[in-house]
């Protein structure tokens, strides 16, 4: 089966070339890749270009995390479709065939794979890598929700891969919403009968270290988004996960002895869950 793989770009000059160099390496045979550009600024659309990847460019404010991929994805000639972010690097040339072996089984319709942190990454966002995407691998269904409640949706189109066939049966990414698309189809995958697959051998490295104003945005836009599909909250509250993910935190730096992050925990924690909560009332 072909395989195409899809990145979102905005002024991605300084890591465009690397990450479609290591894309092009793989040891995965038949792979379109669509660079989809928000009319960046920068010389990202000369370098795809000079790449020879396929290369559409839309109007910057037309640009919506569910929407852009959706119009990607109906340009893809690939029966599986690989989902990236222009800030994400392949670890090896394995990461194609790694992150899409587990859809030869027929139950599985999507993937994920392992985040690495960055060596400039904090401890906060080392330990945030680490809790989501562990060594071990997983396959989830709908007879885990009751067991991880919201959880049994985390994914991440950082990297990604689904079968294009069900990603057009349950509707596509939804769109008009800030963030959230991957955890949502996820959940419309996982609803309808669906395994998805967490692959750790597949890995990008990958991490941020956000303000505490960069922090209130991103949940703003979580809870913007959930309060736009109020019927995944049928299946837990995030507000319990971030309490338990605060206590797993402070464990963590407590056995690192790097004491001083612990202001910073309830801080970041406090900017989460005042964005979260704004967004969910408001958004």
């Amino acid at each position: 089966m072909e395989t195409s793989v899809i990145i979102p770009t905005l002024n991605a000059g300084r890591s465009i070339g690397k990450l479609l160099s290591m894309l092009l390496s793989q040891d995965l045979e038949s792979t379109e890749i669509i660079i989809i550009d928000s009319s960046s600024d920068d010389n990202t659309v000369d370098i795809t270009k000079e790449f020879g990847v396929n290369t559409m460019v839309i109007p910057r404010q037309a640009f919506n995390h569910g929407k852009t991929r959706n119009i990607a994805a109906l340009e893809a000639q690939g029966d599986i479709i690989v989902f990236m972010t222009q800030d994400a690097l392949p670890v090896d040339n394995t990461l194609l065939s790694k992150l899409t072996a587990p859809l030869k089984s027929s139950d599985i319709a999507a993937t994920f794979g392992r985040h690495i942190p960055r060596t400039d990454a904090s401890p906060l966002e080392v330990f945030l890598r680490y809790s989501n995407y562990p060594d071990k691998g997983s396959v989830k269904g709908f007879d885990d929700i009751k067991r991880y409640g919201i959880k049994t949706f985390f994914s991440s189109n950082v990297c990604s891969s689904l079968k294009k066939e069900p990603f057009l049966k349950v509707g596509m990414f939804p769109e008009g919403i800030r963030a959230n698309e991957d955890m949502l189809i996820t959940a419309k995958f996982i609803l309808q009968g669906y395994k998805v697959a967490y692959v750790p051998g597949a890995m990008v490295i990958h991490s941020h270290n956000y303000s505490l104003l960069e922090q209130f945005s991103r949940y703003y836009n979580i809870g913007s988004s959930i309060r736009n599909n109020r019927w995944i909250r049928e299946y837990t509250k995030a507000e319990e996960e971030g309490i338990t993910f605060m206590k797993e935190q402070i464990r963590f730096v407590l056995k690192q002895r790097k004491y001083f992050w612990l202001p910073y925990i309830f801080l970041e924690s406090a900017a989460k869950y005042a964005g979260y909560r704004t967004g969910l009332i408001t958004g």
